[in-house]
């Protein structure tokens, strides 16, 4: 019941964004800059948690634009209704749902659903990853000059040292691609099912990261901090490979060693 739960909430909540998707909506702005809600997030969160409360109304669930929906329960939803707003309220299909099912603390389950592209990632954990039910693995590339990675910006702090920028600079002077395409949780996803190497972010909230990170590790990858330690989603940096460039990238990252 779960997994079927699971699914549904995901489909419910795609439907909104194909039905306002390069339709005219309300768009207002969060705290910070570039940081919009639109009428479409509220309406595909509210068609999630009306699939999981009618399910599961005892569950504790965690969503981008409700909050915490806190309830003595050993299971957790995490929700991120679009994920890659800009995008969709650009016209841009690269957005999507993004639901992930923690158990006692510990990720169990995860769903990404872009209905633009009819991609729909699902893995449970110990029992793979599928994409449209078909088994996924990631790549087998071995070095990080030869990889294709993909990174985003927060808008936040990104002058920092050893900050977005920094990194960024060190990996494309040395000629490795490195796509930002504005949805981590796609991101995590197109690493899980080989289109790219590795992704890496400096500032992911939980939403972000809870369904797809389990997905990239139940395809065989790797995901960790940026010092190399197990990855939470309650924390915001975030290295996620093939397993076979990971080490490399960490090295990179904090500067251990160039390209």
């Amino acid at each position: 019941m779960l997994k079927i739960t699971l699914i549904e909430a995901a489909r419910a909540g795609a439907a909104e964004i194909q039905r306002f998707f390069q339709k005219e909506f309300k768009i207002s702005n969060k705290t910070g800059v570039n940081n919009p809600v639109t009428e479409a997030d509220h309406a595909s969160e509210k068609a999630i948690l009306g699939v999981i409360k009618s399910r599961f109304p005892e569950h504790y669930v965690l969503s981008e634009e409700a909050g915490e929906i806190i309830q003595d329960s050993n299971y957790k939803w995490i929700i991120d209704p679009i994920d890659g707003t800009i995008n969709f309220a650009h016209g841009i299909p690269i957005n999507c749902v993004s639901i992930g099912i923690e158990k006692d603390g510990q990720a169990i389950m995860g769903a990404v659903y872009n209905p633009h592209m009819n991609e729909f990632f699902f893995a449970e954990k110990g029992a793979g990853a599928t994409l449209n039910d078909q088994p996924i693995k990631v790549s087998r590339e071995s070095s990080v000059v030869n990889s294709c990675l993909v990174t985003g910006f927060p808008y936040t702090y990104i002058n920092m040292p050893n900050g977005p920028l920094e990194v960024f600079d060190r990996f494309i002077r040395k000629g490795v691609p490195v796509r930002r395409l504005g949805a981590a949780a796609i991101d995590l996803c197109w690493v899980a099912c080989g289109r790219f190497d590795g992704f890496y972010e400096h500032k992911l909230e939980a939403w972000d990261s809870a369904a797809g990170y389990l997905i990239v590790e139940e395809a065989g990858g790797r995901v960790t901090d940026f010092d190399g330690n197990k990855y939470s989603p309650y924390q915001h940096r975030i290295l996620a490979t093939n397993g076979r460039i990971h080490d490399e990238m960490l090295d990179v990252i904090n500067k251990r060693k160039e390209l």
